[in-house]
């Protein structure tokens, strides 16, 4: 399947199973895009100064985790493949994205990370990898990992590849108007195979809508 997994994982800095009892029943859960989505669009993240969490990003994380949603994390990080950044500052920009959502009393059960790309770079970098989304890989990884119900999941995002990705699998696909979010639905729409079951100005609607759907189940 492919992909990194950061060491950090739950709301104790291990695995978290406590939530989900023996850890057998399969967990709902709302996969989220990174950069754009989380966190202020700025091209690459190339230094930790560059991340700055979006407005309501904390207080989103925050409603899932009190209404039992798993929140995981996927991200396509090419700019390792490329050069821009090397993968070290992935886990120092992950660590940081860790302490800012528990200043607002929230967490991530996961992030999953591809820093590949298949031309760009030097291998093990430069690779086809299955793990680079569209791909579905990191989502296969986190499912295996997590015990995830794909059934009752979602995936949130800023771009037409993140609607897309996630839909051979039955993940719902939800776009934000943050990051590329806006331009991509005014000018891009037409293009993209698959739509989104909704769109939201940011991930706070989107979290909102998303608990609607579920009270309404």
């Amino acid at each position: 399947m492919g992909g990194h997994r950061d060491r950090w994982i739950g709301r104790w800095g291990g695995r978290e199973v406590g939530r989900w009892g023996d850890n057998t029943m399969k967990a709902p859960v709302v996969f989220l895009d990174r950069d754009g989505t989380l966190n202020e669009e700025v091209g690459y993240v190339n230094h930790l100064d560059r991340f700055v969490l979006l407005p309501r990003a904390g207080e989103a994380i925050r409603l899932l985790n009190q209404n039992n949603l798993r929140a995981v994390v996927l991200t396509n990080q090419s700019g390792v493949a490329r050069g821009y950044f090397p993968e070290f500052l992935i886990h120092q920009v992950h660590k940081k994205l860790k302490d800012l959502l528990k200043e607002k009393e929230a967490c991530l059960d996961g992030i999953y990370y591809c820093p590949h790309h298949p031309t760009a770079g030097s291998p093990p970098y430069r690779q086809k990898c299955r793990c680079r989304k569209p791909e579905t890989g990191l989502i296969e990884r986190a499912v295996e990992e997590l015990n995830l119900d794909l059934s009752h999941s979602y995936m949130i995002g800023d771009r037409g590849l993140d609607i897309e990705f996630g839909h051979p699998l039955g993940v719902k696909g939800i776009l934000v108007l943050t990051g590329y979010g806006k331009g991509e639905w005014e000018y891009l729409k037409e293009t993209w195979k698959v739509q989104p079951v909704h769109v939201a100005p940011d991930l706070y609607e989107a979290v909102q809508w998303i608990l609607q759907q579920e009270r309404e189940r």
